[in-house]
């Protein structure tokens, strides 16, 4: 009765709830990863007009594995301060009500990049079997779920090469490795400062499980070292010229020094200038690759 009287009153909120349940700030980057992707093979095809139901298929997919995600992880979310005000712990939404909105969504999603091109459909297939039925479920068994989960959010950007070219070529893998090893240090420096949060929860993340961070610090510069080189392979294989090799160069620097500064000193606020440059860092290596691509 609840539940009802909710929906009869203040309609706008339950429409509010449903949207808070694909994560839209969230997934604001996986759609910009995959226009970006998608822009980036355009040269030499004629499927412009294919953006959009790209767009359309992938927001609806990354809308309802977020919602698929939330009510596996109900029951945590609701000991996480961050996270127990949301939809499901808060019991503004039934289980029912976001599984269904959440299958609706994937489907509608899948069908729409069917449309466009079956490979893109397939990709983002394998990011929500990935993300939703693997990823999900492995975090509260091991800490290399982080490293199983980095699949999923970088498969936005082979999807997005994939819908404009038709095909995985070299490129679109290059592009997916920029994503998977940026994703670690992003998610890791989100992991410390939310901690005691996760440990709440149950969640096998490496600050959790080993709290003095030595073993997260190693991460860190590990993935980072990894994507320094991979970030600067559009040149080696012909996609931008040097200006990109400079300024990618440049950008991974910086990356770098945030990382290296935290984990020389694991605080708090050195763990909020990671997070927020790893923020910054991949949609300004973006709009390098994209200007020096159509720019030169």
């Amino acid at each position: 009765m609840k539940t009802g009287a909710v929906a009869l009153e203040n309609p706008r909120s339950r429409v509010a709830d449903f949207v808070a349940l694909t994560k839209p700030r969230l997934n604001l980057l996986v759609l910009l990863t995959t226009t970006v992707c998608f822009y980036l093979a355009l040269p030499g095809t004629d499927a412009q007009w294919l953006i959009v139901p790209t767009l359309i298929g992938t927001a609806l997919v990354a809308g309802g594995a977020a919602a698929l995600n939330q009510v596996y992880e109900r029951d945590a979310d609701g000991l996480m301060l961050r996270t127990r005000s949301r939809p499901l712990p808060d019991g503004r939404l039934s289980e029912a009500e976001a599984r269904r909105f959440g299958i609706a969504l994937s489907v509608a999603g899948i069908a729409a990049l069917t449309y466009a091109r079956p490979l893109a459909a397939g990709l983002a297939l394998g990011t929500l079997v990935s993300y939703a039925l693997v990823y999900t479920p492995l975090k509260k068994r091991t800490s290399f779920a982080m490293v199983v989960g980095a699949v999923p959010g970088a498969l936005p950007a082979t999807l997005g090469w994939a819908a404009a070219s038709g095909a995985m070529t070299v490129e679109a893998w290059v592009l997916f490795g920029i994503v998977f090893f940026w994703q670690i240090p992003h998610f890791l420096a989100v992991a410390w400062m939310y901690r005691d949060d996760f440990a709440r929860a149950g969640f096998a993340f490496l600050p959790v499980i080993e709290p003095s961070g030595r073993r997260t610090a190693r991460h860190v510069l590990l993935y980072l070292a990894a994507l320094l080189p991979v970030s600067l392979a559009p040149t080696w294989i012909g996609m931008v010229g040097t200006t990109y090799l400079v300024g990618a160069s440049l950008l991974g620097l910086g990356f770098a020094g945030l990382a290296v500064r935290f984990a020389w000193d694991r605080s708090g606020r050195n763990a909020r200038w990671l997070f927020l440059g790893s923020i910054a860092y991949l949609p300004l290596l973006w709009a390098l690759l994209v200007a020096t691509r159509f720019l030169g």
